[in-house]
């Protein structure tokens, strides 16, 4: 095993666990025990450390965008949890402000389909999302490869990561698609319980929330991931300023309506604010819709019919469970962090 390849994408501390990851075609990507396989085809995009190293150059870099200030990382800081915390809504080029909360970027590989509505659908062009929205990089890949090319900067990056320095769209897509799709959080204390490993056991009050987790929660976040990776009506009512109507208008199905993408819990003490809108602050205000701010509508998850009646104390455990979730490796794995291109 090439030890300097399993350094670029493991935290040291994790060299120690090992154990609890399975190997898959590449050396550079482990699949958690217990885990489901990975969605995500790697063998038409094979992982290389050259190529990571450059998806994660370009995610930091704001040359992504129009005038160069806006950079994936602007909306997807790494401290938490790869989202934003200091607005409800993505703020991008101009000072303009987008129409949804940015999502958290961790564990992708096992996701279909992306975004809130689930509009793109497969990792390798997500990127051209964001870089072509006009509230967000309002730029065209075109004239990104001329800037990288004009840079001088990335040549030998494309050189290592593809054989020579040419610059394309479907590299550039490539390079930031693998950079995301091997950010992975696996290593919380939630994840250390599970594995048995020794000195880490749930508080009272955390196995307490985590049974009130399993039966009052599960059926939407499902573990390890907890997430289905579905769609669903949450019984929020509609902003009327924003009027979004979820994955309806991608699919321009009525049954969707209202219906968005279920996002992972994991790292969740980090990635406030909570909802596509980012409506809510804190874990509470997220209970306490689920308790008794269910609005009714057609297309409501059945789960959710009668709400989740949670008692004051039943709120406060499920959020001490849930606070086991976080997980500190991830959040300052260096080799996830911040680098400039030079």
């Amino acid at each position: 095993m090439n030890k300097i390849n399993l350094k670029i994408l493991i935290p040291v501390a994790l060299l120690l666990i090992i154990s609890a990851f399975k190997l898959t075609e590449s050396s550079l990507f482990y699949v958690p025990k217990n885990w489901p396989e990975p969605a995500y085809d790697f063998s038409k995009n094979k992982l290389s450390a050259e190529k990571i190293e450059l998806g994660r150059l370009l995610f930091y870099d704001p040359i992504l965008s129009r005038d160069s200030t806006i950079s994936c990382s602007s909306c997807h800081s790494q401290y938490t949890a790869f989202t934003h915390v200091d607005h409800d809504l993505s703020h991008g080029i101009d000072g303009k402000i987008g129409t949804r909360n940015s999502p958290v970027i961790a564990n992708l590989a096992w996701s279909k389909l992306l975004m809130w509505d689930g509009a793109v659908n497969h990792a390798d062009v997500q990127a051209l999302a964001p870089i072509s929205n006009p509230d967000e990089m309002d730029e065209t890949i075109q004239h990104v490869i001329e800037k990288i090319q004009r840079t001088g900067i990335y040549s030998n990056k494309f050189s290592s990561a593809f054989g020579d320095s040419k610059v394309t769209g479907e590299r550039v897509l490539k390079a930031l698609s693998q950079f995301m799709m091997t950010i992975v959080s696996s290593n919380s204390k939630y994840d250390k319980v599970m594995r048995n490993e020794e000195g880490f056991e749930f508080t009272e009050q955390e196995q307490r929330g985590l049974v009130l987790f399993r039966k009052k929660c599960e059926s939407c976040h499902r573990e390890p991931l907890f997430t289905t990776h579905e769609f669903a009506n949450n019984g929020l009512s509609v902003d009327t300023t924003l009027n979004d109507f979820g994955r309806m208008k991608v699919t321009q199905n009525p049954e969707d309506s209202l219906k968005f993408k279920i996002p992972t819990l994991r790292n969740i003490e980090f990635s406030y604010p909570y909802m596509h809108d980012g409506r809510f602050q804190k874990l509470s205000e997220v209970l306490k819709h689920y308790s008794h701010g269910i609005q009714t509508s057609p297309t409501l998850a059945p789960e959710l019919k009668n709400g989740i009646p949670l008692t004051s104390e039943e709120r406060i455990d499920i959020i001490a469970f849930l606070l086991t979730l976080t997980d500190k490796d991830f959040l300052f794995n260096p080799n996830y962090s911040y680098k400039k291109a030079e």
